[in-house]
């Protein structure tokens, strides 16, 4: 391959599209949903059952791997595929959201951003630089730079400092990787900021093109702001983002949020929802969510959702479901886990197929009824 990742369109249904993502460890079909894997593990999951839902690439953490076990470590073992049995393609997050979202302290500055970590105090200072160097020691397949994510709510003036923060830091990205090696079999997608201000988004979407990246993501939502807002974010970026480039929604996963964005053109997801959920007793169905834990399952004979053809809805009742949850049972977590990534994957599965016959607004407009 000549270049890191190919990507084609293949069908059109309205604003949504679905295509291919071609990497060096093979083929991820869009719009896809990657499985969180943050400490190199999508948790309560093995690999092989990942592969059997149909699951193609994961998204791995830099900050979390950086912290703990150290990335240098996994180089030494062989990178994080080999690390982690996962043959099929990861992206890892930068680690800017991390640093905004968990570090207890940090300090930023045009270099970079100096951080207490949020696993035993210490003190770090990452850098656009070392944001790709570790990416490049753990060997992920597409790499995202460095960013600043506002929080909301900020002032424009706040955010767009943000911005021109994030653009200053996505060049020093791309020259990093450029640097490291003239083997370039990783992609690097720059990430779009600009909080809630239509303006900033644009501006910052226009600086990002002009450096020129392999994908682009728009980051920064999801993080507070009214539904309305993000739609609107969502429906502006979208169709803005080059049209011949995967588009990336950074942490997206409620289902009619993700239908919202793919109407707006965006291709890849990922979120923790559906194994944060399992693991706290909320399940994914056909006929919308439910909490296993309700005395009204307590006698139910009845799989969990009938429409669905994953390991636990075929061999396990509710009733088995609710007592392995109210047990604390490490199963639970497993069978819970199990479904709800399933569910996920095989909605993403449905919705290519609904865009590809071209009939993705009657899709939306089903599942919006649940």
């Amino acid at each position: 391959m000549e270049k890191p990742i190919y990507f084609n369109i293949i069908a059109r249904s309205g604003g949504a599209r679905s295509g291919v993502l071609r990497t060096q460890r093979g083929e991820v079909n869009t719009p896809a949903f990657m499985p969180v894997g943050t400490n190199a593990t999508v948790k309560a999951l093995s690999p092989h059952e990942l592969k059997e839902m149909g699951a193609e690439m994961i998204l791995s953490n830099t900050y979390h791997l950086y912290l703990r076990p150290g990335h240098e470590v996994i180089r030494t073992l062989g990178g994080l595929h080999k690390f982690m049995g996962w043959e099929r393609p990861v992206l890892t997050d930068s680690g800017g959201f991390q640093v905004y979202s968990l570090a207890p302290l940090r300090k930023v500055s045009e270099e970079g951003v100096r951080f207490q970590s949020h696993v035993d105090g210490s003190m770090h200072f990452l850098t656009p630089e070392s944001a790709i160097e570790i990416q490049s020691a753990l060997g992920s397949d597409i790499f995202m730079a460095f960013d600043e994510c506002p929080p909301y709510p900020a002032s424009a003036e706040e955010v767009e400092k943000a911005v021109k923060r994030t653009t200053d830091w996505a060049l020093r990205c791309k020259e990093a990787k450029q640097a490291l090696s003239t083997d370039q079999k990783n992609a690097l997608f720059g990430i779009v900021q600009g909080g809630v201000f239509p303006n900033l988004r644009e501006q910052s979407l226009i600086e990002l093109t002009e450096i020129g990246f392999d994908g682009y993501a728009v980051g920064g939502l999801s993080v507070g702001e009214p539904k309305e807002e993000m739609y609107e974010m969502a429906a502006l970026m979208g169709p803005m983002l080059p049209k011949d480039k995967p588009r990336y929604l950074m942490g997206v996963g409620d289902l009619k949020d993700v239908l919202e964005a793919v109407e707006a053109g965006f291709d890849m997801f990922d979120c923790v929802m559906p194994t944060r959920n399992a693991r706290n007793g909320t399940l994914f169905t056909s006929e919308g969510r439910i909490s296993i834990k309700r005395t009204e399952f307590k006698e139910d004979a009845g799989p969990l959702d009938p429409e669905c053809a994953c390991y636990t809805c075929r061999n396990f009742s509710r009733g088995y479901l609710r007592h392995l949850f109210l047990t604390k049972e490490i199963l639970s977590m497993r069978l819970n886990t199990i479904h709800n990534v399933h569910f996920y994957l095989n909605f993403f599965k449905e919705m290519r197929r609904a865009i590809g016959e071209g009939r993705f607004s009657e899709f939306k407009q089903n599942y919006e009824k649940i």
